[in-house]
């Protein structure tokens, strides 16, 4: 039967059954959109004269991704018949039946030829996209014509054009009963509106980091991952820009303070994130350090996102937890003391290189376990450094990581050992600027947890 003849409303269950599916097709369709946007983009070379090979790889990968969604929430017979039609269509029917079959389908009058018609047009941009990659070299107009094709094709699509609205009553809610209580509980009408606007935000920006896969190697998730944190950068400014006009509408002068002071933190928090962690990332896919410049932005960004909640909350209900309200929550004190350590771990395993600097077959074992503890603090304490301090660890990290076996046995061992004195200084001001921050007042230093730490390495 003609797919344009089929009455079952298989959309709306399928909707339904996979609903995480199609919340995440909705966010991988905003991000294709975006990331045309050249101002999105974490590369520092000249526009114009740039290869955006890897940029349109990772377009390719995302656009595997939707696909591979669609094969999914589209059931099998309705996918047999919608391959039939295509053959019946090249092989069988007039003109004026292709005619009419398009004429019908590019009505969109239905959820299910709305659907089909992305399937269809996402299939046919792929194909466009792997005949454009084979030379090797994409220019900026090249990519940019394909931007404004997706975009054209996502924006004109009656039932998923993710564009409709700013925030999709579909998908973007207070997922938290707590919070959720708070917001109703508010007397004010135009505050508990403001307010409860930021929180659907906050929790939008959750749910977007959601489909950033962290515990993959394949380079798909990777780049559809990718393309996800570049969409956030505008997300995010979106999300600022209401910030400042809501704090100037509340009457509260506590709570204007403190929406002022997120913002303030989103601004710092994002510059991390695409002019740190994310910079010239494209050039960066095939290092091994990839998967770990995703993670950290991830985490990162939902930290962020996580104690934004959570300090708007305990604005209201001062004695709330975050842990109630997010299982995996680390508090500020928290983050602090993992960092101390950490780098007091670090500074450990320095000065047992210098105490070994004699016995050349000792100090490469102990530079070996130092290198395999950087790629521990790489993944997972990068994300809590201030933005202030992130340059000076990227660069001793990259310069120790690029030392090889040989150099540590021969006489280069001594220049070597320069810059690791120079690190080490600049370790033990962080420490004692960590050390008076004012969650830290009053506690000692793990050194357990540092012993432990230390002994995982050597």
């Amino acid at each position: 039967m003609p797919i344009q003849e089929e009455k079952e409303d298989w959309v709306a269950r399928s909707k339904r059954e996979n609903t995480a599916l199609f919340s995440e097709l909705d966010i991988l369709l905003l991000a294709l959109d975006r990331y045309f946007n050249i101002e999105n983009l974490t590369f520092s070379e000249n526009a114009t004269g740039k290869n955006f090979f890897e940029e349109l790889v990772t377009v390719r990968d995302t656009i595997l991704r939707v696909l591979g969604i669609l094969e999914v929430v589209i059931p099998e017979s309705k996918k047999n018949a919608y391959w039939f039609q295509k053959y019946t269509e090249t092989k069988f029917l007039s003109a004026s039946k292709i005619d009419a079959f398009r004429k019908d389908l590019y009505r969109q009058d239905t959820q299910e030829k709305a659907l089909y018609l992305l399937y269809d047009s996402f299939i046919n941009i792929k194909s466009l996209i792997t005949d454009l990659l084979r030379p090797g070299n994409i220019s900026y107009m090249g990519f940019t014509n394909i931007g404004r094709l997706i975009s054209k094709e996502i924006r004109e699509n009656t039932f998923f054009n993710p564009f409709r609205k700013n925030l999709n009553p579909d998908f973007d809610m207070i997922s938290n009963a707590a919070v959720s209580g708070i917001v109703k509980s508010l007397t004010d009408r135009e505050e508990r509106k403001q307010i409860s606007i930021v929180y659907i935000y906050l929790f939008r920006l959750l749910r977007i980091l959601s489909f950033v896969e962290i515990a993959t190697q394949r380079s798909v998730s990777l780049h559809s991952s990718l393309m996800i944190l570049i969409l956030l950068r505008s997300e995010i400014s979106a999300f600022r820009s209401h910030m400042e006009k809501t704090s100037k509408k509340m009457k509260n002068n506590d709570l204007q303070m403190l929406l002022h002071a997120l913002s303030y933190q989103f601004a710092m928090e994002t510059k991390r994130v695409y002019h740190q962690e994310l910079k010239d990332i494209s050039r960066k896919k095939k290092s091994v350090h990839f998967r770990g410049k995703i993670e950290n932005s991830h985490g990162i960004l939902r930290n962020l996102a996580e104690h934004s909640i959570v300090q708007i909350t305990q604005h209201y209900t001062p004695e709330i937890k975050g842990e109630e309200i997010f299982p995996s929550f680390m508090t500020k004190v928290e983050q602090s003391l993992r960092l101390r350590e950490d780098i007091f771990a670090l500074h450990k395993f320095i000065l047992l290189l210098e105490k070994k600097a004699g016995f050349p077959q000792e100090r490469l074992k102990v530079f070996e376990s130092l290198q395999n503890y950087m790629l521990y603090f790489e993944s997972f304490t990068f994300r809590l450094l201030r933005y202030d301090d992130y340059e000076e660890f990227v660069l001793f990290f990259n310069e120790l990581n690029s030392v090889k076996k040989e150099m540590i046995l021969n006489s280069e061992f001594h220049k070597i050992m320069e810059k690791v004195m120079h690190f080490k200084i600049f370790l033990e001001t962080s420490l004692r600027h960590i050390g008076n921050r004012t969650e830290l007042a009053g506690t000692d230093v793990d050194t357990e947890r540092i012993k432990s730490l230390i002994n995982q390495y050597l």
